[in-house]
């Protein structure tokens, strides 16, 4: 077994006398695998077996398949299903993204859009939903925009050639306020009528124009940019230590940071184009894989994902259900989620979990 295996091994196994990092009691001999395809099987058991009634509309699953209503077959595959799948993609991205951040900053109130890349999305797409109607180039600038800022804070940060963690956080919230302030302006001067309601709309956060070119370009660049951070997952264990023992232990310590940094941001900065700016899931939902799982990033990741797409998909359900007009994402996400965490404070005395 190579050494940083090892030592992620003998860390994560004496962080608690009673627990293992996975969250299984030590005498219950159960492989965390088995855990992590009981929490996979019954996300997709509850996500695919509610999308015959997913959405507002009373129509009937089983109608609705019918060969004799070709109408629900219409809803189901060309509203319903993308929308089900572009939710569930979207929530584990930002799920993953939080949880990463966490690692590589070690505080648990970081969330994905640390770095500016939401405010810097959310400035693009109403750029572009100022000086154009096309979604192609209001999806295109918001993502630009994300990626610029991200790029912005990282110059910034620099310092004598090297980025600490500490000037990136402060650079991070320089860019973020530039962003937001250049945000309002591109509001003051909007045509109230038209423009004004699409951009506020718009930053809230919505699933309802996702389209099967929406999950394509969420399947190209999410799922591989989760899946090069779950086969890194063991490695973020040792960003807890100091950087001369991680470096010891063959972790070359900056470069795994600025790849999971760029990994994290490119999922944020997708999402926030395509979807918008959906809160609190990122900051949410890896403290709750923790009281499940435990804090090894092994097991940490694939429980925010699975956790995170299926919130998601609840969240988007209920802003579909619950009133006549659709309610944004991002203000349910923070009626659900500021209570929850003031709780989770709570329990935890103020610590992180």
């Amino acid at each position: 077994m190579p050494l940083y295996r090892r030592a992620c091994d003998e860390k994560c196994a004496t962080e608690s006398s009673e627990t293992m990092c996975y969250g299984i009691a030590v005498g219950d001999g159960i492989d965390r695998r088995v855990s992590d395809f009981v929490m996979c099987g019954a996300l997709f058991g509850a996500s695919f077996g509610s999308l015959p009634n997913y959405g507002s509309s009373p129509l009937s699953g089983l109608e609705a398949l019918k060969a004799e209503n070709p109408f629900g077959v219409s809803v189901i595959l060309g509203s319903r299903l993308p929308r089900l799948l572009m939710g569930m993609i979207v929530g584990a991205g930002l799920s993953v993204a939080g949880a990463t951040y966490q690692a590589i900053f070690g505080n648990p109130l970081v969330s994905p859009d640390i770095l500016g890349v939401s405010s810097g999305a959310g400035f693009g797409a109403s750029l572009g939903i100022l000086l154009s109607t096309s979604t192609l180039i209001i999806q295109g600038s918001a993502l630009t925009f994300g990626l610029l800022a991200v790029l912005m804070v990282f110059l910034v940060s620099k310092v004598n050639g090297r980025t600490e963690l500490f000037t990136l956080v402060l650079s991070g919230v320089i860019i973020q306020a530039l962003f937001d302030a250049l945000v309002s302006l591109i509001k003051y001067v909007s045509d109230p009528q038209e423009k004004l309601p699409a951009i506020t709309v718009w930053l809230m956060g919505s699933l309802a124009s996702s389209s099967y070119k929406d999950i394509i370009v969420s399947c190209v660049i999410i799922l591989p940019c989760i899946a090069v951070l779950l086969t890194l997952r063991w490695k973020m264990n040792l960003l807890s230590l100091d950087e001369e023992e991680a470096r010891s232990l063959g972790v070359n310590v900056h470069r795994l940071r600025s790849v999971v940094i760029v990994l994290s941001t490119l999922m944020t900065g997708v999402t926030v184009s395509l979807c918008g700016v959906i809160g609190w899931i990122g900051l949410v939902i890896p403290h709750v894989g923790r009281m499940l799982v435990g804090n090894d990033h092994r097991a940490l990741l694939p429980a925010s994902a699975l956790l995170g797409a299926l919130y998601l998909l609840l969240i988007d359900t209920i802003a579909r259900t619950a009133t006549a007009a659709e309610i944004p994402l991002s203000i349910l996400t923070a009626i659900i989620g500021a209570p929850f965490f003031a709780w989770m404070l709570r329990k935890t005395s103020g610590g992180s979990t």
